[in-house]
């Protein structure tokens, strides 16, 4: 796990990583991945995760894949 927090926001466009940050609290988490979710604009293909890196499991991804 990264020292810097447990919880791992990732922002990719076209597959390629283009922004991620770390927190240790997932309440603040979930709130950047709402914001950086209202934020792609015309951005190509862009996806955005949040992950739990203490147990591997991904709380959120956007868009949803079915």
């Amino acid at each position: 796990m990264n020292g810097a927090g447990r919880y791992h926001l990732l922002l990719t466009s076209d597959g390629r990583p283009v922004q991620h940050g770390w927190w240790s609290n997932e309440a603040v988490a979930r709130d950047k991945c709402r914001r950086w979710i209202g934020s792609v604009g015309t951005m190509p293909t862009p996806r955005v995760t949040l992950t739990d890196e203490e147990t591997g499991t991904v709380l959120t991804a956007w868009p949803e894949t079915s």
